[in-house]
């Protein structure tokens, strides 16, 4: 894919890097007063969230770990496969943690459905939720994130991690992919 082809599938760009950024500062405050003392970990959900991961981690002040899982539903097209399939599991005891489990976007939800199944079976103090985008028109189960933040209508989305086929994790912003 050359530059041309790359920026032809970017629609238009939906949240703005200064509007990311903000958001995550807001939160990120507000995780740091509510842990600050307590063990909090962190959990990433590869690859999409990676983008996010870092800046919420830097935008929250208090004390934490992070840890990576990767669960991928999406291969290379942009609707869900529908199978959900764990590739790295975490390598942590989080039973002495107060997880939040980091997330780039909620579609479907059977994806973090399955994680948070997981992981609530690994007795953590307390499991949070807290997603980048959130899309509930497309949800296919019964979950809702603690915290959004942005809700969005039923585009495929790129940018700031998320992909089409590996690509445009690395723009600044979320945008509305090209499908045509």
């Amino acid at each position: 894919m050359n530059h041309k082809e790359f920026e032809s599938k970017i629609k238009r760009v939906l949240i703005s890097e200064e509007e990311i950024h903000n958001r995550i500062r807001e939160v990120g405050s507000q995780v740091s007063q509510a842990y600050d003392g307590k063990p909090l970990l962190l959990v990433s959900i590869l690859k999409g969230a990676y983008v996010f991961l870092a800046d919420f981690s830097r935008a929250v002040s208090c004390p934490h770990k992070i840890a990576f899982m990767c669960a991928k539903s999406y291969y290379e097209n942009t609707s869900s496969a529908g199978v959900v399939n764990i590739t790295m599991d975490l390598d942590i005891d989080i039973s002495g943690y107060h997880v939040l489990i980091i997330e780039d976007i909620i579609d479907t939800g059977r994806t973090l459905k399955n994680v948070l199944n997981l992981l609530k079976a690994r007795n953590p103090q307390s499991i949070k939720v807290i997603t980048l985008l959130d899309k509930p028109e497309r949800r296919k189960v019964e979950l809702e994130a603690d915290i959004s933040l942005f809700t969005i209508p039923d585009h495929f989305v790129i940018g700031y991690g998320l992909d089409c086929a590996e690509y445009y994790r690395n723009l600044p912003y979320i945008a509305e992919y090209d499908e045509t």
